[in-house]
Formats: C-alpha cells, structure tokens, sequence
C-alpha cells in the first residue's frame, strides 16, 4: 500500500504538491479556528435587569402622556396590560427559541431532532416556534411579518443550505440591529463534497464574524454492500444518525451562561417596541388637534397673498409661514416655542423652501392647474393666494412629521436639526404633488377665495 501510494505521490507535479499542502493547511487552520462556544462572540447588547426596568419605565412615561391628552384613548387599556406583562416577563424560567429561514432549509426537522435528542438533557425549560419560510415572496408584509415575531424571541436559529444570498444576509443584519441573538446553522452540510463544504464554511463565518455552526439533522441515507462468504452480495440503505452535536454543545454553553440576560434582553426589545407603539397612538392624537391648526393658518395665507399679490417668491415664502402657527403646533407636540424662537424657525424654513425650489415648483403647479379655467386664472391674486396656501400646508405637515420624531415631552424647541427638518420639508412636498391632490386643493382654495365665481361657475 505503501509503495502504491509512493508512487502515486511521485506522479503529482511539484505545483500540484504544494496545492494540495495548501489546502490541507487550511482545513487544518478551519478545523482549528472554528468558532468557540462563547456568547460575546454574537454581537448583541445582552441588558442587566436595571435596563430593563428603565425601559418599561419609559414605555410608561409615553402612555401616560396619552392619557393625559386622550384620557379614554381605546388602547390605553391593551397598553397597560402590555407593561404588566413585561413586568412579569422579568422573571421569565423558559427560554423561547425560534427557528426560521427559508422553505425546505429543514427548520422542522430540526426541531424534532433537538426535542428528541436534546431537551431532555438539559434543565433549562425550552419552548420551540418555527417560523413560517422566509424569501417565497407569498405578499410584500410577510417577510416583515416573520421577522417581527422573530424578534420577540429569546434566541434564534436561522437555517441556510448554502453560502448566504443577499436577501438572507440582509434580514441576518436586520436582526442584528433589532439587538437579537442568532446563531446560523448551516444544515445538509454533508450534501456537498469536502472541499466545497470547507469553503462554504469559511465563507459564511468571515460574513458572520464566527455565530455559525454545520449540522446535518436528516443525513442522506447511505448505500451498504455486504460480500458474503458464498459470493452473493447485500446491499442496503442505512440512515446516519443526525450531526447536531457542534450545534447542541453550543447551546448548551449559551443557556447555561445567558439564558436570564436573554430573557432580558428579549423583555427589553419588547419595551422599546410598547414605548414606539405608545408614541404613535400619542402622535395620532396630536395630528388629529393639528391638522385643523394647519387648515386655519393656510387659508388665513391664502387671504392675505390673495388681498396683496406679490411677485416676489421670497416674500410669498415669509408670508406663507406663520410664526403663530409654529407656536400653535409646537405647543401641540410639547416643543416649546417663543416668539422669537419661533419666528427664527419660520424664516428658516422659508429660506430653506427657496433653496429646494419649493416655492417655485409650487407656483408652477397651482398655476398649471389654474389655467384649465381662464376665469380664475385671471383674476388677480388667485395664483398667489393659492400658492401661498398649499406652502403653508406643505410647512405646517412637515413640522408635524419634525416633531413626530423627536422625543415625547422633550422641550427642545430651541435646537432644531436644519439638515433633518430640511429632508423632511422635501419629502412633505413630494408626497403632495400628485395632481388629483392639487387639483382637489386649487378647488376648495378658489372656492374660497371667489365664491362667486365658484357659484357662476356651478350654476353654468
């Protein structure tokens, strides 16, 4: 055997030699690398329980300012029974543990093996969910579906088959910044050759920086021949038991020195999530009491440019912001104003409508839409009435949406973010500028500035 493998080796050129060492080189340095079973290496902020409770406290502050400005609000009752039950998540003993990935990565299976082969050797209480697959594209929410719920686990599987497309490798990143701990098992490893395999493996732990374990939880059943003694010869399949072992050493390592920091962490996420859910039935409230706010302000613009037209776009810009009305919405969204604060913030705005070229567009498009009917278009003062009105709009709109963003009670009035308020300012004006819109509004704005000829004009 010797001598048949000496020259073998004899027959391999000198370059084909030290390939072959290379390779070998570096399985041995994989093998030696693979990653260990240490928690730190999952790149989350697992919380203390002072964390936590600091979070459901913020998640309260929010709730309450709802009850203060809707005192019988219909989901102040379901937000409640949502901070208790955080509350009582503190002290949570089953670790909840998902399993997700796309169709037929083997995410059932999985489950069923770990159930049978593993459970049952630790203490700790486990509760397994598989998620419905991901990337099958069955409607636009459900993959945002699936990775909500996913996020309110405790740890998570994510099951590939191969080296990682885009689209797993971005919701991996999603969850990642979403604070959730996810290992990747690459499963059906022993589907690939040796060398394929290594470099599959290689590749997805540079990408995940080491949170990777194979597994092979239903091996391909393997073909056994057997000569008998008479000649004849047997032959039959037999089924491996399952590789999870690299897998269940690991888990086995994470729950026994994190699974109370996990539960945190989970209780955390879930108290950030309540806190924004809270934010956004208190930001509805406060657009229903501003959106009349705006209404008034923009037709109170629409008189005055429409009484004294001017052709100075710098001058329609100024007066189409009222300082009172960012007072009134300031007020509204708990950012304090003063006059002069808010004067400052009004001829900002102003100048920064100029700058974008919001004004003009503007005036373009009410006039567009104006000269479908030569009554109006000529009447003096209407185009700038108008225009004046739907500025006002697009200002009062997008200072809703600033303070929208901005912390809940924060007084911070005085320290306005320019480059944020002026991306808000162009995306205000762009989801404005359909024309069924505009035309809606130039209506109702001549309606109001002639109503006389709206009445002609109805009457014809």
């Amino acid at each position: 055997m010797l001598d048949s493998w000496h020259d073998s080796i004899v027959q391999v050129s000198e370059f084909g030699l030290l390939s072959a060492l290379a390779i070998g080189g570096g399985l041995w340095l994989f093998q030696k690398n693979r990653p260990q079973a240490r928690v730190e290496q999952f790149d989350i902020k697992l919380v203390e329980r002072a964390d936590v409770e600091n979070a459901i406290a913020q998640a309260e502050v929010v709730i309450n300012q709802l009850v203060q400005e809707s005192e019988n609000h219909p989901a102040i009752g379901y937000l409640r029974e949502q901070v208790n039950q955080l509350l009582l998540d503190l002290d949570r003993q089953e670790i909840k543990l998902a399993v997700t990935g796309g169709k037929s990565v083997g995410k059932t299976t999985l489950i069923e093996v770990l159930k049978s082969n593993w459970q049952a050797t630790i203490k700790q209480k486990f509760s397994f969910y598989e998620t419905a697959p991901l990337f099958i594209k069955a409607s636009d929410n459900s993959e945002t579906d699936v990775v909500t719920e996913v996020e309110t686990s405790d740890f998570v599987l994510f099951l590939t088959n191969g080296d990682l497309t885009d689209s797993e490798f971005q919701t991996l990143q999603q969850l990642k910044a979403a604070n959730q701990p996810v290992m990747l098992v690459f499963n059906k490893q022993d589907q690939y050759l040796p060398d394929e395999r290594a470099s599959i493996l290689l590749s997805l732990q540079q990408r995940t920086q080491g949170n990777l374990v194979a597994t092979a939880v239903s091996p391909l059943a393997i073909k056994v021949r057997k000569h008998e003694s008479d000649g004849s010869v047997q032959e039959w399949l037999e089924q491996p038991a399952a590789d999870i072992q690299q897998l269940t050493q690991q888990l086995s390592k994470i729950v026994t020195q994190q699974a109370q920091k996990l539960v945190w962490a989970t209780t955390w996420r879930k108290a950030k999530l309540l806190k924004a859910e809270a934010k956004n039935w208190v930001n509805g409230v406060r657009r229903d009491r501003a959106t009349p706010t705006i209404e008034q302000y923009q037709w109170i613009a629409a008189a005055a440019a429409f009484a004294n037209p001017v052709p100075a776009l710098d001058v329609l810009a100024t007066a189409a912001i009222n300082a009172q009305m960012v007072m009134d919405l300031g007020n509204i969204y708990q950012q304090k104003f003063s006059l002069e604060q808010a004067q400052t913030v009004a001829g900002t705005m102003g100048s920064l409508m100029l700058k974008l070229g919001l004004v003009e567009l503007s005036t373009k498009a009410v006039s567009t839409v104006l000269k479908s009917n030569a009554v109006t278009f000529v009447a003096g003062g209407v185009v700038q009435g108008v225009s004046a009105a739907y500025l006002t709009r697009v200002a009062g709109l997008s200072l809703v949406e600033y303070f929208q963003q901005q912390e809940i009670a924060l007084d911070s009035g005085n320290n306005l973010n320019l480059e944020k308020l002026r991306q808000t300012l162009q995306n205000v004006f762009q989801q404005n500028q359909q024309m069924a819109f505009l035309q809606g509004f130039v209506k109702q704005g001549v309606k109001r500035l002639l109503p006389e000829v709206a009445v002609e004009k109805a009457v014809g």
